[in-house]
């Protein structure tokens, strides 16, 4: 009864931080970090100011794992498969040509700079696919700690902010089209959150086309999840990977069968954003555990170099991208 009471404490704590981030994240300026990371920075804020709580850790721990696979889980409410289908092989392929670039170069700088491994790999991902979700999604694939993770969350989220900002700003100087911007926004840029906002330079048009382009990104977290699964397994371990002993990140798998569900036309518009709703507010408060896990001195050591990595990163992913839409489309 009392380590329920525990559970309970934490995972209280989680979600009153997740609200507060939801309240600031609709704030001028503070929107384009992100609800996610700005719960995390929230999480690391109280630690720093309250100390550790060894009552409320059941609670985090809990909503750190399962809260976050839920979560994810139900994000692929916000996936339309067909939107994907529809837009055409060369909306894939510029997705698929950023994700695989920005992945390779954030990690080989990352490694130049001397970051630790994990906290390369993670935000490689976070560049290259989703942001703060996919470093959430990543991290137990890999056996990460809490403060890679962290860092690596707030280094592309604050990069995001910074080149979000760069391109709304410089949408009449690169001449693009309205859906030439919004796939060059889409394929470069690291939340969802950023895509929107630096879409909306461009219009409608653009806005719709970034999100499917970023869309598109987001799916490609689970072949990424899996491969990076499969090979921490075998890294770690000397016997032959069997399929039994396979990381499947079975959450993941949930993911593509929600998008399916949105896809199929099962369920309204109104409730598959509902479902996305909730599905930020579970993330959110495994964020917000992640950051009450997190000391601020984790910075110090590794957050310099990983941002300096993922800056050189972002602005190699900028040109690749800018690259891409103009052969492509």
């Amino acid at each position: 009864m009392k380590n329920g009471v525990s559970v309970l404490r934490g995972i209280s704590v989680t979600a009153v931080i997740a609200f507060a981030a939801f309240y600031a994240g609709s704030l001028p300026y503070l929107n384009m970090l992100g609800t996610l990371v700005i719960a995390m920075l929230i999480g690391m804020l109280c630690r720093t100011v309250v100390g550790e709580r060894k009552s409320l850790e059941p609670g985090i721990a809990f909503s750190s794992k399962y809260l976050l696979k839920t979560g994810i889980i139900l994000l692929g409410m916000r996936l339309n498969l067909a939107d994907i289908y529809h837009a055409g092989w060369h909306v894939f392929a510029i997705a698929v040509s950023c994700m695989l670039f920005a992945s390779a170069v954030v990690y080989m700088l990352s490694r130049l700079f001397r970051v630790d491994q994990n906290l390369s790999i993670l935000t490689a991902c976070g560049t290259a696919i989703c942001g703060a979700a996919a470093v959430a999604a990543i991290a137990p694939q890999i056996k990460s700690n809490e403060s890679a993770a962290a860092i690596s969350a707030a280094a592309v989220s604050l990069l995001g902010t910074v080149f979000t900002v760069i391109y709304s700003l410089s949408y009449h100087i690169l001449g693009f089209s309205p859906a030439s911007f919004g796939a060059f926004c889409g394929a470069t840029l690291h939340e969802v959150a950023h895509v929107a906002a630096a879409g909306s330079a461009g219009g409608k048009e653009a806005v719709e086309m970034a999100v499917i382009v970023k869309l598109t990104r987001v799916a490609l977290l689970v072949p990424a999840a899996l491969a990076l699964g499969i090979w921490a397994r075998r890294s770690g371990e000397s016997e032959p990977l069997s399929f039994s002993s396979l990381p499947v990140p079975w959450f993941i798998f949930g993911f593509l069968g929600m998008s399916a569900v949105h896809t199929s036309g099962i369920i309204s518009a109104s409730q598959a954003a509902f479902l996305v709703q909730v599905s930020y507010v579970l993330i959110g408060m495994a964020m917000a555990g992640l950051g009450l896990k997190v000391h601020v001195a984790a910075f110090q050591n590794n957050g310099w170099r990983a941002l300096a990595a993922g800056l050189i990163g972002s602005a190699c992913l900028s040109l690749f991208g800018w690259a891409a839409v103009t052969f492509f489309l």
